[in-house]
């Protein structure tokens, strides 16, 4: 039998019939098959070194762990109450707003105390749980990159300790005033996109760490509300959603879902007042 023929290539395009394009290589990736096309109208943005670090970083954490999301809807009523009766009086004394953040992050400390293996690093063959926790808390720049300073010993701080923490850090990180150590040595880290509206976040989790929480939008909604005569009924409530991304070679799922039930429970009953 005859060999079957073999395909042609498609004839060249003639000079001139289409605009000249370049090349751009890709951010750090180490499996990209090939790089993207640059047209006559495009712009191309060099990428900034906050940019580039943010994208090998997170290129690196997908590679290593086996990331998992789990989230919980909790309701911030209480949280909301207490911080609505104290934004003027908070604003006076620190100087800026009160917001969500902080109950949330102590409320994830509280959690982490019971649940500690998610504080933790991954080493050979091994698991490292930390004793102090060091809260890494995501800083937006300017939409055009991340970076997390750390609280260190965050949990040794009660709540307004923690607002001011969150406060200096961030401001410090958009003037790019961060020393080295203010980036080091973190143990957990909270993102907090929840400012814009989102419902469901899934991070990418800060290594050599195990875990990541995000904190979404607290919205206004109808929930179901138990009276103390053990009736029901229906009330306007600011209700959220807290996520946990979780390296599953060292968690499982039953683990990071107790936390988040853990953190749901302090956020709803906490005695907020307490801690002012």
């Amino acid at each position: 039998p005859q060999p079957a023929p073999v395909a042609q290539p498609a004839p060249l395009p003639q000079h001139g019939a289409t605009p000249q394009t370049d090349s751009v290589q890709p951010l750090y990736s180490p499996a990209v098959s090939q790089s993207a096309v640059v047209g006559a109208r495009d712009e191309v943005v060099p990428f900034s070194n906050i940019r580039r670090r943010t994208a090998e970083h997170m290129v690196r954490s997908k590679a290593i762990s086996a990331h998992t999301l789990v989230s919980v809807e909790v309701d911030f009523e209480g949280v909301e109450k207490v911080r609505t009766s104290l934004r003027e009086q908070f604003r006076k004394e620190e100087g800026f707003s009160l917001t969500y953040l902080p109950f949330i992050s102590r409320a994830a400390l509280e959690a982490l105390r019971t649940y500690p293996r998610l504080n933790a690093s991954v080493g050979d063959d091994a698991l490292i749980i930390h004793k102090d926790i060091h809260l890494a808390i995501a800083v937006d720049l300017d939409l055009d990159g991340l970076i997390a300073p750390v609280i260190h010993n965050a949990d040794t701080k009660r709540l307004t300790g923690l607002a001011r923490e969150i406060h200096d850090l961030a401001h410090r990180a958009r003037t790019k005033q961060l020393s080295a150590d203010d980036i080091a040595r973190g143990t957990f880290t909270i993102t907090n996109p929840g400012p814009f509206g989102t419902m469901i976040t899934y991070p990418i989790i800060n290594q050599p760490q195990v875990a990541i929480l995000s904190t979404d939008g607290i919205h206004r909604k109808p929930v179901v509300v138990r009276l103390p005569d053990g009736s029901e009924t229906i009330g306007i409530h600011s209700v959220g959603v807290l996520a946990i991304a979780f390296d599953h070679r060292v968690i499982d799922g039953a683990y990071a879902a107790a936390f988040l039930a853990r953190m749901r429970e302090i956020i709803e009953t906490w005695n907020w007042a307490q801690e002012f």
